[in-house]
């Protein structure tokens, strides 16, 4: 072990802050070097995807495999999945950490040798707090880099057999989440996602909220049939779908007694109706075709 003497590590805040001043000046090397699939030095941030051990990508299944310590996100990662693939390894909950416990940790470990993973539920891209750890990391001079997973909007999808865009139904995907203790009234663009009508709005992070969502849908003149779809633990042993309409999709989950980790679907596209044949295969593709011959 380092000597603790030689370690007093960096306050997380300062070292965020070091590290965003540091992008304003340009971009990092290693994003020039380097494609999202390689392993690289250092602790990788590794997508769990949305629960099925299946769908942990193969680089990510190699390297907790691989690993020494695993830091993971407590019962947002499933448990099979971590029996399955970290037996041999020391698994950490990070659930009630902060960064200045967090960020020794991991620093210690990799410093020791040890191979160390940090695995994250879903994509670190979407709603995590992957960057802030990692700048953290890196200002104590230990390399990170990020292994992309499944997204549960995507799981969920595929779960209902649809598309989240679909040819003249849903031209666009947002991603969002609801006003609460982390997100300010202001900064709520659900209404404003379901009013552009062409939009599959998913909603993450927001189960506990769909009755308060739905009512202020209601208040901004939606049409209360538009279809919702809440997909409970997507990929789980005990994922369940509950299917609805703004205005009735609130009860529902409320019956069903769900207050967390269920993803919300808001869209036709959602419900997999009114599409029209895509271009892709029709007449576009034929005549791409014809015109070669020609």
């Amino acid at each position: 072990m380092t000597d603790d003497a030689e370690h007093e590590t960096q306050a997380p805040q300062d070292a965020i802050d070091a590290a965003s001043e540091q992008r304003q000046r340009g971009r990092d090397q290693r994003v020039y070097e380097h494609t999202a699939g390689d392993v690289q030095d250092g602790i990788p941030f590794v997508g769990a995807g949305p629960g099925d051990p299946g769908l942990l990508t193969v680089t990510g299944r190699d390297l907790v495999a691989d690993a020494d310590l695993v830091v993971h996100a407590g019962s947002l990662v499933n448990s099979e999945l971590l029996e399955e693939y970290c037996a041999d390894a020391e698994t950490v909950s990070s659930v009630g950490k902060d960064l200045e416990e967090l960020i020794p940790l991991m620093r210690d470990a990799h410093e020791d040798g040890r191979t160390v993973v940090r695995l994250h539920s879903g994509d670190p891209a979407i709603y995590g707090a992957a960057l802030e750890q990692m700048d953290a990391l890196e200002q104590e001079g230990v390399p990170t880099y990020i292994v992309p997973g499944v997204t549960s909007a995507f799981a969920a999808a595929a779960t209902l057999r649809t598309q989240l865009t679909l040819n003249g139904t849903a031209n666009h995907v947002a991603f969002t989440r609801p006003q609460g203790n982390t997100l300010d009234a202001e900064d709520d663009h659900v209404s404003e996602f379901v009013e552009m009508g062409d939009v599959t709005t998913c909603i993450y992070l927001g189960t506990h909220a769909i009755p308060d969502v739905m009512e202020r849908l209601l208040e901004d003149g939606h049409d209360p049939d538009t279809p919702v779809t809440v997909v409970y633990h997507a990929s789980w042993p005990d994922e369940d779908v509950i299917e609805g309409t703004i205005e009735t999709i609130g009860e529902r989950v409320e019956a069903a007694g769900y207050r967390a980790s269920a993803l919300v679907v808001i869209g036709e596209a959602g419900a997999g109706a009114n599409y029209d044949r895509s271009y892709l295969y029709g007449d576009w593709a034929n005549r791409g075709e014809s015109e070669a011959d020609d």
